[in-house]
């Protein structure tokens, strides 16, 4: 028996197949473009997503297709996929990085029980009822990415609470808010019913099973937020335990039994088995060095990390890595970043560390708004595409201060989603994935290094002296 999670990411798709035990035995990938037609937009085609499902579903050995006995999902959050009544996509989706609804946040006035970004479903919403009055017109529902893919694949119209909260268009534990919904403009009947996480989603078509290699009629799970399914497949379980996650943008995820009282800049919502999480949600993580590896010319990610962490790290060069605004702590969707301090003697090596560093002390930034809320943070697990390279752990260490354990698990989010398609088939209670856990292995322990720290000093007296450029 084996179970397949589905993680829809930025830009990629990665699939995962678990066994009985949890133990993951296969995996693939397939990538996908963001595009950005006008300034500040960030958009994928829906199409472009199943497509990549399709040829990842492809590379999976045959055999372990063949004994899959039901799909959980995983997707991306915040972002919004206009959807016709019969399930096709309207237009591209709109995803969390896309800002062009920063001034129309005056529908979520201050104080709100969590920050609002122009990239969440509220705000593209209300740019798009706005802006393009005929797909609005002709949208049956709202939907979240994974709950797009999962109904393209034959599931239900439904969502579950860690999506919902994460809207703009809900309470933090999940429930829509239909006077919020109303403010902003938008009709209540786009938004689908929430069931939970684990919860059954519906059966895998004939259709779509032909297409991927599966038994049609299998069970799919409701399925996560991506940030809440890494959580869970990473092993975070109990109070306090801590995960940074480095992707396209970064997450600093703390567990809690109860609601966290809301505060500035950090995140309280709903986790995949019903527990809650206080987070940090940084934008501007590999979507930043991503960007200033294109610019700086590097033909592959081994060579920019090789020239800039040979060079040695400049005293007087600056990154803000703010290159799409920033959610944790600042909250800024107008902020933006570049290099400072530059002088003739800089390298590429020496800017591309620097953007290494920035990155980091943005990361430092969300984790210092996590501590000041009166969570001490000495050690968290690690997962993501993004912290392979041992330098570069080592530098999140020793910038951030704490000891990282890195999950022995290379798919956190689509084993986490795989995890509750075993649910919803019954294989496993929700009370019984705590057991499941995978180890983790410390990979880095903090260093002392005054002059990291006077950079990092640096970089936020920086970013507070030009915030009021934005």
């Amino acid at each position: 028996m084996r179970f397949l999670g589905i993680d829809l990411g930025t830009g990629s798709i990665k699939l995962a197949i678990v066994d009985e035990a949890a133990r993951e035995v296969a995996s693939s990938s397939a990538a996908y473009a963001v595009s950005s037609a006008h300034p500040g937009w960030a958009e994928t085609s829906a199409d472009a997503w199943h497509a990549a499902l399709v040829d990842a579903a492809a590379r999976l050995p045959s055999h372990e297709r063949d004994a899959v006995s039901a799909i959980g999902f995983s997707g991306q959050m915040h972002g919004v996929v206009p959807t016709a009544s019969d399930g096709r996509a309207l237009r591209p989706a709109m995803l969390w990085p896309d800002t062009r609804a920063r001034s129309l946040l005056d529908a979520w006035p201050e104080p709100q029980p969590n920050p609002v970004a122009p990239g969440m479903a509220g705000p593209l919403l209300r740019w798009l009822a706005i802006n393009e009055p005929e797909v609005a017109a002709s949208m049956g529902w709202a939907l979240q990415p994974k709950d797009w893919l999962r109904v393209r694949l034959g599931g239900a119209f439904v969502t579950d609470p860690s999506d919902a909260c994460a809207t703009a268009l809900a309470a933090p534990s999940g429930e829509w808010d239909e006077a919020l919904i109303d403010r902003a403009g938008l009709p209540r009947e786009w938004f689908a019913p929430l069931a939970a996480s684990h919860g059954h989603g519906g059966v895998l078509s004939a259709q779509a099973a032909a297409e991927l290699g599966l038994r049609a009629g299998i069970p799919m799970a409701v399925g996560a937020g991506d940030t809440p399914c890494a959580a869970l497949g990473s092993g975070l379980i109990g109070d306090g335990d801590a995960l940074l996650t480095t992707g396209s943008g970064g997450q600093i995820v703390v567990m809690c039994k109860e609601a966290p009282a809301s505060m500035r800049g950090l995140h309280t919502y709903r986790g995949a088995t019903g527990t809650w999480y206080r987070m940090a949600a940084m934008q501007n993580v590999g979507v930043a060095l991503e960007a200033v590896r294109a610019w700086l010319g590097y033909a592959s990610w081994p060579a920019a990390y090789d020239e800039a962490f040979t060079a040695d790290a400049s005293a007087s060069v600056s990154f803000l890595p703010y290159l799409s605004g920033e959610r944790s702590p600042w909250m800024n969707p107008a902020a933006r970043g570049g290099w400072l301090g530059l002088g003739l003697d800089d390298t590429r090596g020496s800017l591309m560390r620097a953007a290494f560093e920035g990155v980091a002390f943005a990361l430092r930034a969300g984790l210092d708004a996590i501590r000041h809320s009166g969570t001490p943070l000495t050690a968290m697990r690690l997962a993501g595409g993004g912290s392979i390279d041992a330098r570069w752990r080592q530098l999140l260490a020793d910038a951030l201060d704490v000891e990282l354990h890195a999950v022995d698990c290379p798919n956190a989010a689509a084993h986490g989603a795989a995890m509750l398609g075993g649910v919803a088939a019954r294989h496993w209670r929700a009370t019984e994935l705590a057991a499941l856990a995978p180890s983790a292995t410390r990979v880095a322990s903090p260093r002392a290094d005054a002059a990291l720290q006077d950079r990092h000093a640096r970089f936020i007296d920086l970013y507070g002296r030009v915030e009021s450029w934005f």
